[in-house]
């Protein structure tokens, strides 16, 4: 095939355009950036782990402006940015005078080999735009704005410096100035997502305008890898020398952006290609259980990318979100040229990374209950807090009424081929009395779920015992009079703390 690339296809690149014309199909926007001389940005894992990749791309925001959203650029494609705009460590400042993140690290002693540190520039200038960020100086107590520093610098590692004097600098921060323009920014649209085809030496990259034209591009061919937060197929790229001969990349159809309630008000449906930090915020607490997964979920790196409908695509035995999905009887429903169906998640996983979806099929969205369960926990155990992978993942999602179990779900990962349901111990906990002797009843079945293995995260005897000891954590966690039923609970709840609506929002 003769190298061509489409003559629009461009990205503004801190404030100028940068056309790609004769751009690899499979160049990380990392080694783009890297091209036109702007090293800042470093690879260091090149899977999305360590954050030295990391640049600002706008993303829409909900009320139609701009949202400064912090990526790692080595797992993107270049092509999946054509007419987007990235700001990287080197468009912070203005010409010779530093931007406040940069000055903070560097009087505080924020950076000493230098080499993650504009990817730290960036995440924390993410957080810095983000329009409902409460500043330190703003507020008596810096608890709240801690955390939020932490998980915003979750996917940052650095090897050298040390982590206090990083945090001091990014505590330090006030807001921004008013004559601040990536602050200005936000009260512009983002850049609308367009069509495009690259077509290179190295493959075919499409990005479809619509559904309809991304299902016809997958009846015509037949090798086509669909990608959509390339948080997966960046890693097989970069690590594993992939080189898909056609991506269809379906991370902006807009039908699979949207979250609606359905069948009567008795589902909600996420829309599939909607980012797992763009969920996180659309049901604003209305899924207790997801509230518990997203903090321990990879990290804000990755969760500003990674998909809803891709990290279940995947079929992966270890993701974290599966398990959770599991135990609140998610279903999914799957769409192609020929109509839509709806699949139980329980039912969606045939084997290791294998599944019922059709090769011409797409996930469109993910079926969550609109009710919710009265008890809910996500335990992961891992060697570390954030960004990390999960040796076990347990999710439990109970209902008890008058002291008696009436319903459990629970779902693991990290136990089996596939994310799977603990159907032994939903079946000896149902209709049990709510109680320490029955709960450790089913935490000695639960211990026996699954066929875990040996393998560099943990021993399947660990595992094992990991899972009795998630059901007994929760029952020890619940820490109330068990005589009464999960919706008394949430009522008295309610009035002690003034909690209008049940999910922590006045």
């Amino acid at each position: 095939m003769t190298p061509e690339l489409m003559s629009e296809a461009s990205i503004t690149v801190n404030g100028d355009l940068r056309p790609l014309g004769g751009t690899p199909v499979h160049t990380t926007a990392l080694d783009f950036l890297r091209g036109l001389g702007l090293t800042g940005a470093k690879e260091g894992c090149a899977e999305g782990e360590c954050g030295a990749c990391s640049v600002l791309v706008s993303r829409p925001e909900p009320s139609g402006g701009t949202r400064w959203t912090a990526l790692n650029a080595c797992l993107l494609p270049a092509a999946a940015l054509d007419g987007q705009e990235v700001v990287t460590a080197e468009g912070l400042g203005e010409g010779s005078a530093l931007h406040p993140v940069q000055r903070e690290l560097a009087e505080r002693g924020g950076s000493q080999c230098g080499y993650c540190t504009p990817g730290f520039v960036c995440s924390m200038a993410a957080e810095y735009y983000r329009r409902d960020r409460v500043s330190t100086s703003s507020t008596s107590s810096t608890s709240s704005t801690s955390e939020a520093w932490h998980h915003a610098l979750s996917g940052n590692l650095c090897r050298c410096t040390g982590y206090r004097p990083i945090v001091d600098a990014a505590e330090a921060l006030g807001p921004p100035a008013g004559d601040d323009p990536l602050a200005a920014r936000r009260d512009q649209s983002a850049p609308p997502s367009v069509a495009t085809t690259v077509v290179h030496d190295d493959g075919v990259f499409v990005r479809p305008v619509d559904l309809a034209a991304a299902l016809a591009v997958l009846d015509e061919h037949e090798d086509a890898v669909v990608m959509a937060g390339s948080t997966d197929l960046g890693v097989e790229v970069n690590l594993r020398g992939s080189r898909p001969a056609y991506v269809v990349a379906i991370d902006r159809l807009p039908e699979l952006r949207e979250v609606s309630a359905s069948r009567a008000g008795a589902w909600i449906d996420v829309g599939a290609a909607l980012t797992l930090s763009e969920v996180e915020e659309a049901l604003a607490g209305r899924v207790p259980l997801l509230d518990e997964v997203w903090p321990q979920f990879a990290s804000r790196l990755i969760r500003n990318g990674a998909t809803i409908g891709g990290n279940v695509g995947t079929a992966s035995p270890i993701g974290d979100l599966a398990p959770a999905l599991l135990a609140l009887d998610a279903r999914l429903l799957l769409v192609s040229s020929g109509g839509e169906r709806e699949v139980p998640l329980s039912e969606y996983f045939t084997g290791y990374r294998q599944t019922v979806r059709a090769r011409d099929e797409l996930i469109r969205s993910v079926r969550l209950p609109a009710e919710q369960p009265g008890i809910t926990a996500f335990h992961k155990i891992a060697k570390r807090r954030f960004d990390d992978i999960s040796s076990v993942a347990v999710a439990l999602a109970i209902d008890v009424i008058e002291g008696v179990v009436t319903r459990v779900r629970i779902g693991l990962g990290g136990v089996a081929a596939t994310p799977i349901r603990a159907l032994r111990t939903e079946l000896t906990l149902a209709g049990q009395p709510w109680t320490a002797e029955s709960v450790e009843a089913a935490a000695l079945v639960l211990a026996e779920e699954g066929t875990p293995i040996d393998d560099m995260r943990a021993s399947a005897a660990y595992r094992s015992a990991m899972l009795g000891n998630s059901l007994r954590k929760l029952w020890v966690s619940t820490g109330l009079d068990h005589r009464w039923s999960s919706s008394e609970r949430s009522v008295e709840t309610t009035a002690e703390t003034g909690d209008v609506d049940g999910r922590g929002a006045q």
